[in-house]
């Protein structure tokens, strides 16, 4: 705070306007500070706002010289008797409680059990939106019976605002999101048994959830039909061991016991066992948590319990165990590529996004997909349409940072708004003015001005005939990715040339205060012209053959892989958060570049693409939004048809003229020039649909993944090649040696 006294300072005595730029930047910093703060906590912001989830806290006992007493206590005498109902938040004028006063203790879960029963999931800030979309499933099937822990004090506040039963489970997990197999991920494993072991001894049952799972159908009354059993788990079965409702067959199941969905009660065996997993995890850092479970009931499996359950002894020979069916409580495979529960014609309870490979942001949407993941009312539809800033000004550290970027404060003027920023930015030493890219990712990554979608034309030869193989596999998904490319090439042409800010650096300048730091007074003029952003709807993605992390013949023996399958994108594109995709904001040719610390992640389908030849990236929805019963009407309303067809016959022309309402004509192969032209006049259209992008456009890199794995070859793995038509002679092949070993040029 002393350095900006002293900028200020130093601007009044040498230029006198900065010192109301200045006092106008810090004024609004505070105003813009508390509607942010204001909009993360507010009490009647929408349920579904997107945050994000993940851990835990820990139980009344030291084990192996970890405390695991902090946050549990006894009953607390000052705790209201009175439940206010899930999502009724807090009065605007209530003071938050002390944090001490969200301790798990065994009233507060008397408190929220129904039945002896108790639902928990738990996480960081990074997976709060994850959090919210497990909270809504179970309030809109009735279910309150529900606590959430939270391994930060941002998610906790965030839910407490939100009106969500939360308890502090004074982790100090990073908000971040740390990624599956890293060492703060085994930490929260470590976290999961640890609550086990706390709710446990308190006499309820526990239904332990992952947040990265959602809830389709009420499961605690079919937990109740196996009273019998200390615990019921989910399990990565892909093979069905059962056609109906019964629990699986524990004989034929192979797999691993996911610990991602399972029910425990309060019996003497159970309690041995959480005793024994968490002794076995502090013992050794390096045990994963599942592994460990599965360890230690794996022991012994068998005898069955009785003839008809399905339940079994495991464990010690006193712990009966059921396995939930994999048609019922799906893996991501089971519901995504076999959907199990379809073929059966069951409705399954739960879906968990196992089985994917794309990290957080491929769990987020495969669950987009389904259409069972609750965005905020923008993801939908956005304004979009806004004159973008009119200055901005840096006070950044000097040289603080390798290869000329230089960090500080970065300020952006949006119409009325004043967004304060922490960020960098890079000064070639060539620069003498010239253009910068500006952009707030908590402003813009939401906002669509427009969507653009297509119509997937795959023929019957390159779906269904010959055999499933690898030449097939890549002949179609080949064919559907030069579409994407054409369509994504369409998508760029409209950002960056309709919508795109244009704006001048006019007055670099520098002031070199007493406190070593350079202020950079950046005025920047824009074009007058409204920013849009047009998103791209992805199209369904069909396969021949699976996806997975070892060989295979294309389909899983003894699965019910349907060839070919409706396959989820991370199958064949790596993709990061597709909402946040839009803010590598870099210009062809741009002697500046402006970087934000929180731009947050990237499409990876563009991530590694040269900035000065590729310019911004492309943001996406997932081919289901469109069906979404969350589209606005205004937005399902506001629709143009672009049927493509053949330059010179009846109606077809490049011209904005409508062939009836509603309905474009529009010639196929057309230039850039043509696009911009034609399309210029539809810039208030929310959905443009074009018939096919079989020969609309031609002329966008991307970058895909790889298909996985060839048997009896190493590395078996292929890469898919979005140029590969413009490659001679191209073949689905692996790599040949590991010098080989590397993504398509």
């Amino acid at each position: 705070m002393r350095g900006w006294r002293n900028a200020v300072q130093e601007s009044a005595a040498s230029k006198p306007l900065f010192l109301t730029i200045y006092a106008t930047v810090i004024l609004g910093t505070v105003v813009s500070s508390f509607y942010v703060f204001s909009a993360i906590y507010s009490p009647t912001a929408s349920p579904t706002r997107s945050i994000s989830s993940s851990w835990l806290l820990a139980p009344p006992l030291s084990q192996n010289g970890v405390s695991l007493s902090s946050n549990i206590s006894q009953p607390s005498q000052h705790r209201s008797n009175k439940l206010r109902p899930i999502w009724e938040a807090p009065s605007r004028t209530s003071k938050m409680p002390r944090l001490k006063s969200f301790r798990l203790t065994k009233e507060l879960v008397a408190q929220r059990a129904k039945d002896n029963v108790i639902i928990v999931t738990f996480g960081n800030f990074a997976f709060m939106d994850f959090i919210l979309t497990w909270v809504k499933h179970l309030t809109d099937l009735g279910v309150s019976n529900l606590l959430v822990g939270a391994m930060d004090t941002k998610l906790l506040k965030a839910l407490y605002w939100k009106g969500i039963p939360v308890f502090d489970m004074g982790s100090h997990i990073s908000t971040d999101d740390v990624g599956w197999g890293s060492p703060i991920f085994h930490k929260m494993g470590r976290q999961k048994v640890l609550l086990i072991n706390a709710i446990l001894p308190f006499g309820f049952e526990l239904l332990m959830c992952d947040t990265d799972m959602v809830w389709l159908k009420n499961p605690l009354p079919y937990l109740a039909r196996y009273p019998d059993a200390d615990i019921l788990t989910s399990s990565d079965q892909v093979v069905p061991t059962v056609v109906d409702d019964r629990l699986a067959d524990w004989k034929q199941v192979g797999a691993a016991y996911n610990i991602g969905i399972f029910h425990w009660r309060p019996t003497p065996p159970a309690k041995k066992l959480a005793k024994e997993w968490i002794d076995m995890l502090l013992a050794d850092d390096r045990i994963w948590d599942q592994n460990g479970f599965n360890e230690l009931v794996r022991r012994q499996t068998g005898p069955a319990f009785d003839d008809e359950s399905g339940i079994f002894y495991s464990y010690d020979g006193n712990l009966k165990l059921g396995i939930l069916p994999e048609s019922l409580f799906c893996s991501g495979h089971t519901y995504f590529i076999q959907a199990l529960h379809q073929q059966f014609r069951l409705q399954p309870y739960a879906l968990h996004t196992t089985f994917q490979y794309a990290g957080t942001e491929g769990k987020r949407h495969r669950l987009r997909e389904a259409m069972v993941f609750f965005d905020p009312p923008e993801y939908y539809d956005a304004p979009g349409n806004f004159v973008p800033a009119v200055m901005l000004v840096a006070i950044l550290n000097e040289g603080n940072g390798p290869h000329n970027i230089k960090c500080g404060y970065i300020i952006v003027f949006f119409n009325t708004s004043v967004l304060f920023l922490l960020g960098c930015i890079m000064v070639k030493s060539s620069w003498n003015g010239g253009s910068a890219y500006v952009g707030s990712p908590e402003f813009m990554k939401n906002h669509a001005g427009g969507f653009l979608s297509f119509r997937p034309s795959i023929s019957k030869s390159l779906l269904l005939d010959g055999e499933h193989n690898l030449e097939s596999h890549f002949s179609l998904i080949n064919y559907q990715m030069r579409q994407i490319r054409s369509a994504l090439a369409i998508a760029s042409v409209l950002n960056r040339t309709l919508y795109e800010f244009r704006h001048e650096l006019l007055v670099p300048s520098s002031n070199k205060s007493n406190q070593g730091k350079t202020i950079y007074n950046l005025e920047i003029h824009l074009s007058k012209e409204p920013m849009r952003c047009v998103v791209q709807v992805m199209p369904p993605l069909w396969c021949r053959l699976d996806r997975l992390w070892f060989p295979h013949p294309g389909a899983l023996l003894g699965s019910l892989t349907r060839q070919p399958f409706l396959c989820p994108l991370d199958h064949v594109f790596e993709h990061k958060s597709a909402a946040e995709s839009m803010f590598r904001t870099f210009l062809r040719t741009q002697p500046v570049i402006l970087f934000l610390s929180d731009l947050g992640g990237v499409n990876v389908m563009l991530r590694d693409l040269p900035a000065e030849e590729f310019g911004p990236a492309i943001n996406i929805r997932e081919y289901s939004f469109l069906n979404n019963p969350f589209l606005p009407q205004r937005v399902r309303e506001s629709w143009l048809d672009v049927q493509l067809c053949q330059e010179g016959t009846k109606d077809c022309h490049a011209s904005s003229n409508t062939s009836r309402p509603g309905l474009l004509r529009f010639p196929k192969r057309s230039s850039e020039e043509t696009l911009k032209k034609v399309f210029s006049s539809f810039k208030d259209v929310k959905v443009i649909q074009f018939s096919s992008m079989q020969d609309a456009f031609l002329g966008f890199t991307d970058k895909a993944s790889i298909w996985c794995c060839v048997e009896n070859h190493i590395p078996g793995h292929i890469y898919y090649d979005m140029y590969w038509d413009e490659k001679p002679g191209w073949k689905p092949i692996p790599p040949k040696t590991p010098e080989d070993d590397h993504p398509p040029f």
